[in-house]
């Protein structure tokens, strides 16, 4: 009878204690499977981009703009009395760290030459179909939150090679790292959000390299020029300098 009771309450003790330490053990497994697949995910995923791009420039005529009007004096008085526009590509961008000391921001842009304003069409005929522009910009000592970058191109450019028509913009750390990067396009061939910043059309050399069919001497489709210049050059430096950061190349 003794044994028989001993063997009663040595199995219920058994019971207890597997029944107090199943959930013990399931609770710490599942501890430690979410933590594996907290660690998973972000190795798939890659740590969040210090950068964002909240807002990409507009293009064509919605890319143009009069510039500000400044009072002052003047011994010619108005020289050129016609109103004249600027190519002004702004972008709005988010970081996402406390500071970082360096953002490197390299713009590529093509202007279409049919939207020209001059009046001179045997000078149009002569041209590519498009202009391609280049300028890259870093600034400095970006402190976390909302910033703009935008770079400028006379009005010149508008009235003799056209609108902006493609659009890419690519930055990058002081190491040379792509933080973020997308590109716009409104021309036939070129496509908008390229799944990678390599097959970008400034990376493309039969883009780039492509032979005018309308040409009887080989030229391009696309002809490089320089004149694209960041906005702290111009006179829309004065214009909402809060939202830029400072230049230093």
């Amino acid at each position: 009878m003794n044994i028989k009771k001993t063997m009663v309450f040595g199995m219920a003790a058994m019971a207890a204690v597997v029944a107090t330490a199943a959930p013990t053990t399931r609770s710490a497994y599942g501890k430690k499977s979410a933590a594996k697949a907290a660690v998973a995910e972000e190795e798939e995923e890659g740590p969040e981009a210090a950068v964002k791009i909240d807002r990409f420039p507009v293009l064509g005529r919605q890319a143009t703009l009069s510039a500000p009007s400044l009072s002052g004096e003047s011994t010619i008085g108005n020289v050129f009395t016609k109103p004249r526009k600027w190519i002004v590509l702004e972008a709005k961008y988010s970081t996402l760290d406390r500071i970082i000391d360096q953002l490197t921001f390299t713009w590529h842009v093509l202007l279409d030459t049919s939207t020209a304003t001059t009046k001179d069409k045997a000078a149009l005929a002569k041209r590519a179909p498009y202009s391609y522009f280049s300028q890259t910009v870093t600034y400095a000592n970006i402190p976390k939150g909302a910033h703009a970058a935008s770079v400028c191109l006379h009005p010149s450019y508008l009235e003799q090679y056209g609108e902006p028509k493609a659009v890419g913009l690519v930055i990058t750390d002081a190491n040379g790292k792509v933080l973020a990067g997308d590109c716009e396009s409104e021309i036939k061939g070129i496509a908008s959000h390229p799944k990678a910043i390599d097959t970008a059309f400034w990376n493309n050399d039969e883009i780039m390299n492509k032979k005018n069919p309308k040409s009887e001497t080989g030229d391009l489709m696309i002809e490089r020029r320089q004149g694209l210049q960041d906005r702290s050059k111009t006179i829309w430096a004065l214009v909402n300098p809060n939202d830029y950061e400072l230049v230093i190349q």
